[in-house]
């Protein structure tokens, strides 16, 4: 096969190159020698997640799996922040084996098959490893919640003459909406095989905070009586234009919380440059003596949700600069109207709801995303809810209505 030629070429490259990178080195070792001695000859579903993202949306999904006695679950990621997701959400269960996803090794993947009887091959969103699905041609092997970015589709279809043979080795293709679908069948999906069935994101388990927590949580903070705005997964280019409207607001505490930690070092700088007063997430405590402050910097992980359901303006990162935009469904179910900037490849279809609702503000530029947090704090939002509501209840139990359709 052309895809392994090419692969091989790739890993004696990589191969090279990680003499000289110990990080890179390490990352493929601990995907490719794993202990495989934890699998059985039992009766297992394979899950693949890309990274944290779809461990994340797969969750419930899963869990519904799971609820079947004779059968277990092998869930394979490709990163070590989704390998520690996954460990901290299933160490509850014995019937799941967490494992790497072992870079589409021929060797290893047969040896994995070896281990156990593989009843079913499901891939959460468009991971496409051709020695994965030409191993398991055998078995069932279902897409589910499919996207195909408009980035993605570019490159698919240069490769569309190698990629039909493989899409027609899959049985299902359960995809978010009508546009993914047709761009999957353009590449070579047969027709029969691909439904829209909806976004495993709106099945995504948050936790609804109580009045009194959310004013203890405010306590902790140090929040007193002002408005608080939360910009979160900002990514670089953003919290340069989000300091720039904050000094705009007055009675506001902004809390930044950078997509990776690793920025915050350089948004530090970039606060002093602009002579503004600050404190780090990890130095409040509840007895902590606060002072004055006008930001929070964010510098765990871990604490997105719970900051969008105490603020009362929610900025969306990763959607004025070109990333394609982070999730837009967090804000909204505490009833926040999210802002967000025009680059939505990754949340397309959800942010075009949230417009066509009018439950949720575009903004291209600086003007625009203070002209939209002004609008937010005078409480032009409180009309909303009930339209929040409605597309949660309208979205609800897409993983019930997977399993309802794999178990046919």
């Amino acid at each position: 096969m052309l895809y392994n030629v090419f692969r091989r070429i790739i890993m004696i490259f990589l191969g090279i190159y990680t003499l000289f990178d110990k990080d890179k080195r390490d990352f493929i070792k601990k995907r490719i020698n794993q202990d495989y001695s934890l699998l059985g000859k039992e009766n297992y579903v394979w899950v693949h997640c890309a990274s944290v993202g779809e461990i994340n949306l797969s969750e419930t999904f899963t869990k519904l799996i799971l609820k079947e006695e004779e059968t277990k679950v092998l869930l394979t990621c490709l990163t070590d922040t989704g390998m520690e997701i996954a460990k901290e959400k299933y160490k509850e269960s014995n019937n799941i084996s967490l494992l790497y996803f072992p870079l589409d090794d021929k060797g290893t993947i047969k040896k994995i098959l070896n281990q156990i009887n593989l009843k079913m091959l499901i891939l959460v969103e468009t991971e496409i490893w051709p020695n994965l699905i030409n191993l398991t041609k055998n078995y069932k092997t279902i897409i589910i919640n499919g996207r195909i970015s408009d980035k993605s589709y570019g490159r698919y279809k240069k490769v569309k003459f190698l990629l039909k043979n493989i899409l027609k080795k899959i049985d299902k293709f359960y995809m978010q909406s009508q546009e993914d679908r047709e761009k999957v069948i353009n590449l070579g999906a047969p027709t029969d095989s691909v439904e829209v069935v909806g976004n495993l994101k709106f099945d995504v388990k948050m936790t609804r905070y109580s009045c009194d927590e959310v004013k203890n949580y405010k306590k902790q903070l140090g929040i007193k009586n002002q408005k608080v705005f939360v910009a979160g997964s900002v990514r670089s280019g953003e919290y340069e234009i989000i300091l720039d409207v904050f000094r705009n607001l007055k009675n506001v505490l902004l809390i930044l919380a950078p997509r990776h930690i690793n920025k915050v070092s350089s948004i530090e700088n970039w606060i002093k440059k602009n002579n503004l007063t600050y404190k780090k997430y990890s130095d409040l405590e509840e007895k902590s003596n606060y002072g004055k402050t006008e930001i929070i910097l964010v510098d765990e992980i871990g604490h997105l949700r719970k900051l969008y359901s105490i603020c009362d303006v929610a900025f969306v990162g990763g959607t004025l600069v070109n990333i394609g935009g982070h999730s837009l469904l967090e804000p909204l179910f505490y009833h926040k109207t999210p802002i967000f900037g025009p680059y939505l490849q990754n949340v397309k279809d959800i942010s075009k709801e949230i417009i066509k609702k009018n439950i949720g503000y575009l903004v291209h530029d600086r003007e625009e995303l203070l002209s939209a947090v002004n609008s937010v704090l005078k409480g032009e939002n409180q009309d909303k809810i009930d339209k929040i509501n409605k597309l949660f209840s309208k979205n609800s139990n897409i993983a019930e209505k997977l399993i309802k359709r794999i178990g046919k």
